[in-house]
């Protein structure tokens, strides 16, 4: 499907909208000189980590351990993974050399 210049135009004009929107709700909701909500600070501590829990339920919800490789790989990338990330807490790290470990795994190893 191709664009007519309008279309294209006003697609990213939208998007523009959009992006600004978001970026200045925030400020919109808790200005600077008013204390954020309890709730909202509770979220920013707890959402984070429900994110990440979410992000590895769903990574890992496909994987069969009765067929071959029987999830040896995902294992492995989340042993290095954990493993990285006590050592040296470093998040982008952690994520990076994991997700190179088990491309290195599957491609490689696990054939």
């Amino acid at each position: 499907m191709t664009l007519t210049p309008a279309q294209a135009l006003i697609t990213i004009a939208l998007l523009v909208l959009g992006t600004v929107t978001t970026r200045a709700l925030p400020f919109l909701f808790f200005p600077p000189n008013k204390d954020t909500p309890a709730f909202v600070l509770y979220l920013g501590r707890v959402l984070p980590y429900a994110v990440m829990g979410l992000l590895v339920v769903f990574c890992l919800k496909g994987v069969s351990v009765t067929v071959a490789p029987h999830g040896f790989p995902e294992l492995l990338a989340i042993l290095v993974i954990l493993g990285l990330h006590l050592w040296k807490s470093n998040v982008l790290l952690s994520i990076g050399a994991g997700t190179v470990f088990y491309m290195l795994l599957v491609q490689y190893v696990f054939v």
